[in-house]
């Protein structure tokens, strides 16, 4: 007869979420914390909480624990304490505390940033520690400093080295690691991880949320339509932070060449970060008025997306950098659902989906001539429209989170046979 193992699947553990941002709003986070509340889980979110919001908070996806302010410290110093940096003692103590409390038997940490902090946690209370590693922060952090895009104290919490060095302690005492591509799983085997012990679950959207841009993209586009005509310009959108290694330096320089060659083009800019007044200031320089470069900043994510949907294509002109070759963006999928065709640089987890899908096309890292040629030829391409549909139907078959959120839950389920025995 068969010996019964001690240990037995759960399928309402308590699962504690250290998250390094202020909380709502993260798609990724959000759809992680969604997945794991329909299993059945009872999910606790750990959050910054330099906006002073409410200590605690019940959301649909999970109930959010914030950072308690530190009054007498000032809201720039207290805001500063928060900064999760590896092994902050603030953020030690409040996982700690909301673990112990809540008696949670699984703890999920996105990314390396407090990596160490979950692991320390994870250990006093004695469960699991699963790393969702959506990017390759060392070699994100090294593309900051390739570009001369790094601030004061970056040195410090922002250094590639130390981001390295955690990252390699942080994988030899976590349970298991959620990468978001192939590509990133083969790097950290090569780095001597057991391949048993990494799991890839993309960044997707799911299949609820597609029908949401598919109502999105008919109304959009009916109303963006109607008094349009073939020589009307190509209009483009960048969505997402704006920084040098993201490629939209070059985008401006494109631009400005395929203008020369008398195309008509339009490019907006949704959302904001370290190097937006520099890329405002290159447009002008480069000749070009706000009707032809509109920069909105940060816009709310569901407006930010019928922006998107009245576009004729969206870019991902990202580097193709060691940091890009290890994660894919959320915008990439953003784009598809709303069948707006794809223009990316070479970089090989995205240029792999859209060779597969035929949902958009490719042009040669940080090469604007490149990107010239590949615009001028999707304002003349009059199969674009077919592309976008192409990219819809993609999602809907295999691109979504309802697939990656059944990987999720095996992971998950196996984890939870490690973790206390079921009394």
């Amino acid at each position: 007869m068969a010996t019964l193992s001690p240990y037995e699947p759960r399928r309402d553990m308590r699962i504690l979420k250290v998250w390094d941002y202020e909380y709502p709003w993260d798609v990724r986070t959000e759809k992680v914390c969604q997945a794991l509340t329909s299993m059945g889980h009872d999910v606790h979110l750990l959050a910054r909480n330099r906006r002073r919001e409410s200590l605690t908070e019940s959301l649909p996806e999970a109930t959010v624990h914030r950072l308690r302010p530190w009054d007498f410290f000032g809201a720039r110093l207290d805001a500063a304490s928060q900064f999760p940096a590896f092994v902050n003692p603030r953020w030690i103590f409040h996982a700690h505390r909301v673990g112990r409390r809540q008696n949670v038997e699984l703890v999920l940490v996105r990314d390396i940033t407090l990596a160490p902090v979950a692991i320390t946690v994870a250990r006093r209370l004695g469960v699991p520690v699963l790393l969702d590693m959506a990017e390759h922060y060392a070699a994100m952090m090294q593309d900051l400093w390739d570009t001369g895009s790094v601030r004061f104290g970056d040195t410090i919490v922002r250094n590639p080295k130390a981001v390295a060095a955690v990252e390699r302690w942080t994988l030899a005492h976590v349970d298991h690691t959620l990468v978001v591509v192939e590509e990133s799983k083969e790097r950290l085997v090569r780095s001597g991880v057991d391949p048993e012990d990494v799991t890839v679950v993309s960044n997707t959207p799911s299949l609820a949320r597609v029908d949401e841009y598919a109502a999105i993209a008919a109304a959009e586009s009916a109303s963006s339509t109607a008094d349009r005509s073939v020589r009307d310009p190509i209009r483009l959108v960048y969505l997402g932070v704006m920084e040098e290694a993201r490629g939209v330096g070059l985008v401006l320089e494109a631009i400005a060449e395929v203008r020369a060659r008398g195309v008509p083009v339009t490019l907006d800019l949704i959302g904001e970060g370290r190097s937006l007044g520099s890329f405002t200031e290159r447009a002008r320089a480069l000749g070009m008025t706000d009707d032809v470069v509109r920069t909105h900043g940060f816009v709310e994510y569901s407006k930010a997306l019928r922006i998107v949907a009245r576009m004729d294509a969206g870019l991902i002109p990202h580097h193709a950098s060691e940091g890009w070759q290890n994660t894919i963006p959320n915008k990439l999928f953003d784009y598809m659902s709303l069948a707006v065709p794809v223009i990316a640089s070479d970089v090989r987890p995205v240029q792999r989906v859209l060779t597969d899908t035929e949902a958009g096309v490719t042009f040669r890292d940080r090469d604007p001539s490149d990107l010239a040629r590949v615009i001028q030829s999707m304002y003349m391409d009059p199969h674009r429209v077919e592309m976008g549909e192409r990219g819809v139907s993609a999602i809907r078959e295999r691109y979504n989170w309802d697939r990656d959120a059944a990987v999720l839950k095996g992971v998950v389920d196996n984890l939870a046979q490690r973790g206390r025995p079921h009394t």
